[in-house]
């Protein structure tokens, strides 16, 4: 694993003197995920690749310096654990809404000594009633279609600020159908942008949304409402 992160950190112009951090981050994941249901990748080369690798690449997408970013439906903590290892200079929020994850977050956070990171159990469209538009970058792996996590995320992001969904290649259609839901939430399409994950012939995409607008005050919706009529 660390001649992997090493190669793979520096494929990515990225520092390769966090490649100690990363692996101990993947050893606790591995050993808690015996327990707890925190991944399905166990290979440590593929956690270093499919996870961390992957990951890392979001910080060649946006300037994270010195901003307030957060991270809905962190899950695992990816993207966002890869992120406050390799970068340590932004605040950081871990938002999902299994405890026990974050449970896990906090308590790996705390064991590393890792700062300006804020772990958050909550749903993604109630923690916005309370923090509306405090963030200047929102960032999202999770596996919901990217109309339902603009609703999610968007209404977390200041004005002038971005939404980096991390995305499959095929997700061309899934893109064009959430372009509507994008501008109702004042989101508008900035980037997208294809990568390929270091050591590997897999080719990942973010799309980069820019928030124009104010999101109005109606989004989000209870998430009954946002699965039940996805906006269109």
């Amino acid at each position: 694993m660390e001649e992997i992160l090493h190669e793979g950190l520096a494929a990515l112009s990225l520092p390769t003197d966090s490649t100690a951090p990363l692996m101990d981050f993947a050893a606790r994941l591995l050993e808690t995920n015996k327990v707890m249901n925190l991944t399905a990748i166990t290979q440590p080369q593929d956690v270093a690749r499919l996870h961390l690798l992957d990951c890392a690449a979001l910080l060649n997408m946006a300037d994270f310096s010195g901003k307030r970013v957060v991270d809905v439906g962190t899950g695992a903590g990816f993207p966002g654990m890869p992120l406050r290892i390799l970068k340590p200079d932004f605040d950081l929020t871990l938002l999902d809404s299994l405890g026990k994850r974050i449970a896990f977050l906090q308590d790996t956070c705390r064991e590393m000594g890792l700062e300006r990171v804020e772990c958050v159990h909550a749903r993604a469209e109630e923690f916005a009633a309370v923090h509306r538009e405090q963030y200047d970058i929102a960032t999202s792996r999770a596996v919901a279609a990217l109309n339902v996590l603009c609703e999610l995320a968007l209404p977390l992001v200041k004005v002038g600020g971005q939404f980096l969904a991390m995305k499959s290649v095929d997700s061309d259609e899934e893109i064009r159908t959430a372009k509507s839901a994008m501008a109702q939430l004042g989101g508008k399409i900035e980037d997208i942008r294809d990568y390929t994950i270091p050591g590997t012939h897999i080719v990942h995409r973010v799309v980069v949304i820019r928030k124009v607008k104010h999101t109005p005050t109606a989004f989000p919706r209870t998430f009954a409402k946002i699965k039940k009529a996805p906006l269109h």
